[in-house]
Order: C-alpha cells, then sequence, then structure tokens
C-alpha cells in the first residue's frame, strides 16, 4: 500500500530526510516513531503530497505523490500534528466541507457526518464554532474529519496528543475495528509508546534522517533486550533530550535559504 525506496529531503544544506526506504503492506498498522526532529512530519508530507522529495522514489495505493497528487489524496485520511480546522466555521460546517471536498455524496455524507460526531461524542455540539473547543475536542473533530470518506490509508501525526486515556482508548478501539472489518492500512506517529507496542503490527523507528530500527514491536524489544517498547526505543536513540523547537527552526532557516526567502 505504500513504497518508500532511498527518499531524501534536503532543506538547503540541511537534510531532514536521509535515505530512507520501507514499505507498509495493505491493513498493515504502521508506527513511524523517532524523537523530535527526527524526520517524522517531513516524511508524512511527502507521503502525502504537501512536500516534493529531493530523491527517490514514493508509492502509495500505486501512484506517485508528486506526479498523481489527485489519486493519491483520495485514497488517504490525514490528521495532521498541527491544527488543522476552521475556527470561524461550525462543527458541521468543518465536516461539511471536507465531505465536498473528498466529493462525497451529499446523502451518504450528511449520513457519515452524524456518525462520525456521534463516534467522538460531538454531535451535540455540532453547530457550535470550533474555536469554542478545547484542544481535546478539536482533535476528536480532526480524527472524525479524517475518516469521513471512508479511506484506504488512514495517516495520523501525533493522532491523541492531548487527549485524555479513555478518549484516547476510545478512538484506537475505533481505528483497530476499520482496519481488521475494512482492511483500513493506518500510518501513525506517536510519542505515546504503549500505543504503538498496542496497536502496531510494524514499527519503523527514524533518527537524524535516517531508519535506524525496522520490526515488530516484539522483534524491537528482544533486538535491544528489553522489556518495553519505550526502553527499547531509548536504548536505539538515546537519552538526551531533544529540542524539538531548536531543530524546527533550522529547517525553517535552510527552507527559506533554499527558496531565496
Amino acid at each position: 500500500m505504500i513504497k518508500v525506496d532511498s527518499l531524501t529531503k534536503k532543506f538547503g544544506d540541511f537534510t531532514a530526510v536521509d535515505n530512507i526506504s520501507f514499505s507498509v503492506a495493505k491493513g498493515d498498522i504502521f508506527a513511524f516513531l523517532g524523537p523530535n526532529g527526527a524526520g517524522k512530519t517531513t516524511t508524512i508530507k511527502m507521503l502525502t503530497t504537501l512536500l516534493l522529495p529531493t530523491s527517490g522514489k514514493i508509492l502509495v495505493n500505486g501512484h506517485n505523490p508528486s506526479t498523481d497528487q489527485d489519486a493519491v489524496r483520495h485514497s488517504f485520511g490525514i490528521v495532521f500534528q498541527d491544527p488543522s480546522l476552521d475556527d470561524e466555521l461550525t462543527t458541521w460546517e468543518n465536516m461539511e466541507f471536507h465531505g465536498v471536498l473528498y466529493g462525497v455524496a451529499k446523502k451518504i455524507r450528511r449520513q457519515r457526518i452524524e456518525e462520525m460526531l456521534k463516534f467522538v461524542e460531538l454531535w451535540d455540539r455540532k453547530d457550535e464554532l470550533v474555536k469554542k473547543f478545547s484542544g481535546g475536542m478539536k482533535r476528536r473533530l480532526e480524527i472524525a474529519r479524517g475518516l469521513i470518506h471512508h479511506p484506504q490509508i488512514l495517516f495520523l501525526d501525533e493522532p491523541t496528543l492531548g487527549l485524555d486515556p479513555q478518549t484516547r482508548n476510545h478512538i484506537w478501539n475505533y481505528i483497530k475495528d476499520l482496519n481488521q472489518k475494512e482492511g483500513m492500512t493506518v500510518f501513525f506517529t506517536t510519542h505515546y509508546m504503549e500505543e504503538a507496542d498496542r496497536a502496531a503490527k510494524k514499527v519503523a523507528i527514524i533518527d537524524h534522517g535516517k531508519i535506524i530500527a525496522l520490526g515488530s514491536p516484539n522483534e524491537l524489544k528482544q533486538r535491544t533486550n528489553k522489556e518495553s517498547l519505550e526502553d527499547a526505543f531509548l536504548v536505539l536513540t538515546g537519552r538526551i533530550i531533544r529540542d524539538e523547537s531548536a531543530s524546527g527552526l533550522d529547517q525553517l532557516r535552510s527552507y527559506r535559504k533554499a527558496w531565496g526567502r
């Protein structure tokens, strides 16, 4: 369903993603893990047509994100790490707009909006402006929006950030149910290692733009002789605290330099 071969992304002199290769089979739940600034979000942006690679090859559902953008975009749903809702629209309007963009037929769209808003327990807030919502409520709405068109692939970039354990558990149970019943492929990043340990069939760990480990959660734990995926992750990536804001600033500076801004 996803095939990445020798993928590289540079911003000027800064290499954000450095010659990585991996594949995700149809129906897999695939965790893409790494410290802050490791290259996770940059990779997702290339997979989802938001960034062009510097070099390498990508296929998403058989299509190239660089040249077949429409075909790729109709294959997936996405929940971004950064907020992407329109705060000046209501809950319903955010869902409706997204459904129209994906070409969901009106009758099916209305049914699907109701179904998804009830799932994330926002149906009674459907007519409220999103700017009144808490961070957790906005996250739940973003997840509902990403599923409105029954995507074949669901990309989740820190999907449960800021959510309470009950909501996180509810959302993951639903995602795993969709994966089992509909064969939906799931590609996610998270800093909650227990989520990856419980949900992922396969894990890739990226650090400094390079994939340093690839395998099932159990394989990575056995390789590092650790009982938890979090401990295995720390063995593979080290315990030095990464400065996310600094790495992001470096990327921004390199991006501006590359584009003459």
